[in-house]
């Protein structure tokens, strides 16, 4: 190594001692990470699988409601863990303090993998749809043009959050902004066409459910796509101003705000469009805009791409603190768990996700990327509940600034083994079989690679350039 590489990597390593993420996210960046990442692409796409899955307008109204209950419970739960565990990373954090590596190890693989990048693959996805839809009125658009301009997407968003946290927050504030000004147009354009007597799609409102375990919990992971998002701020808890406080509060506020929001704007399409209309629509707010706005109804294709895009900068954001803390505690490479020296951004891990969500994107479709990330997710968060579970029952000693009652998590629970188990009982499909083997194999990835670190020289050698080019450094817990 030449002389004035030791001198830079001797430079980065004796800023280690004070260098760390900031507390840069107060109470309104807080409420719009929520409420911004959750009102996303689902709120424009999701109605009509629910519907569709379910069979029913007036089972449908069920099914938004309880998909908002049980976020709000998860959320809570969550608050009371974070407070606890005062560490960034949601679930992979609270595995690691109280399942044990291995089972955090095999988290992080299945969130690094799959569920991150399916997440921001079909919020991207849905971007892509919305800003070619009024180029190709009447037709379906080339599934070529949607990917590049879903990589694009990605791409803009990956530099976004590696340039700044703050010029990410400011996204992520107007971003809301965009959504709130978008679902009120959307919710006031259903009044006025209640007021004027278009009632008739509410009539026998339940005629046609399907009461089936597997259906039910289809929709269920339709319509929980569109919510998710509630876990959002634990995963960044150390760049939080005043998290004992200010967490709990973010997540009332803003999953109370996405409910009555989604509730309101359900009712509008139903309103505005039929079942049936509903159903066979591909992108339901640009319907519902040339229904009701008639040749400004391309205003609502770009408030839902914007309304998206603020999702995706979200799920980056959250996402890239997940694999930085991972590196972190030692279960992925070294280079990962550094940040730039000068922007304080956790870049070398958004840089690695974005890789991966680009991945991702070349073989994916919308509607089975909700499926089994859903599916991935209700698992982990069964695994996380427990560990509260755990926590209470075996360390209530432990300092807590804010409590929910032991109930919540055991019903949360229950209902995320519920939509564990829902669609493999009644209607088994090999694929759910595939995902299971894939989130038990990070255990036997874990041995060579964690447990034994297989190859740690070539790792460092490529730890010393990458940090060099990156210039990035360790960063400190922030707590």
């Amino acid at each position: 190594m030449s002389l004035r590489r030791q001198q830079l990597l001797a430079t980065m390593e004796s800023d280690t001692q004070r260098f760390n993420l900031k507390r840069e996210v107060g109470i309104i960046g807080a409420v719009s990470f929520i409420a911004g990442t959750m009102i996303g692409s689902g709120i424009f796409i999701s109605p009509q699988y629910v519907l569709s899955a379910i069979g029913s307008p007036g089972a449908s109204f069920v099914i938004w409601t309880c998909c908002g209950i049980l976020s709000m419970l998860g959320g809570l739960c969550y608050a009371e863990l974070g407070t606890v565990i005062p560490e960034s990373g949601a679930e992979y954090i609270y595995m690691l303090r109280t399942a044990g590596k291995v089972v955090a190890f095999m988290f992080v693989f299945s969130f690094i993998i799959v569920m991150r990048p399916a997440s921001a693959t079909g919020i991207a996805l849905s971007i892509a749809e919305y800003v070619v839809a009024p180029f190709y009125n009447g037709c379906t658009p080339p599934q070529l043009v949607v990917k590049l301009v879903a990589a694009g997407a990605i791409i803009v968003l990956a530099i976004v959050n590696c340039l700044s946290v703050r010029l990410a927050t400011a996204i992520q504030v107007v971003s809301m902004a965009i959504k709130l000004l978008a679902l009120t147009v959307i919710i006031l354009g259903g009044v006025v066409m209640l007021f004027k007597g278009h009632t008739e799609n509410f009539e026998n409102s339940f005629e046609e459910t399907n009461v089936n375990v597997s259906s039910i919990g289809i929709a269920f992971y339709q319509c929980l796509w569109s919510y998710d998002g509630w876990n959002t701020l634990n995963c960044l808890t150390e760049e939080l101003k005043h998290p004992h406080v200010n967490l709990p509060r973010a997540v009332v506020i803003a999953i109370s705000l996405v409910t009555g929001l989604y509730l309101l704007v359900n009712v509008s399409y139903l309103t505005v469009m039929t079942p049936k209309e509903l159903m066979s629509s591909s992108a339901v707010a640009v319907t519902w805009g040339n229904k009701v706005l008639g040749s400004w109804g391309w205003i609502m294709s770009v408030a839902a791409a914007l309304s998206a895009f603020g999702s995706l900068n979200g799920t980056f954001f959250s996402g890239g603190r997940v694999c930085f803390v991972a590196a972190r505690e030692g279960h992925m490479p070294d280079i990962l768990a550094m940040a730039h020296v000068h922007r304080l951004t956790p870049s070398p891990a958004l840089i690695f996700t974005t890789v991966v969500s680009l991945l991702v994107l070349i073989p994916g479709d919308f509607q089975s990327i909700v499926n089994f990330f859903s599916f991935t997710a209700w698992f982990f968060y069964a695994i996380t509940l427990s560990g509260l579970l755990y926590l209470k029952i075996k360390k209530p000693e432990l300092p807590r600034s804010y409590r929910v009652p032991i109930v919540l998590p055991i019903v949360v629970l229950m209902a995320a083994i519920f939509l564990v188990l829902a669609p493999i009982i009644d209607n088994p499909q090999i694929e759910y079989l595939y995902v299971t083997l894939f989130i038990l194999s990070g255990a036997i990835v874990y041995i060579p690679f964690i447990h034994y670190k297989l190859c740690p020289g070539l790792l460092t050698k490529l730890t010393v350039f990458l940090q060099l080019f990156l210039e990035v450094a360790p960063a400190e817990k922030n707590l």
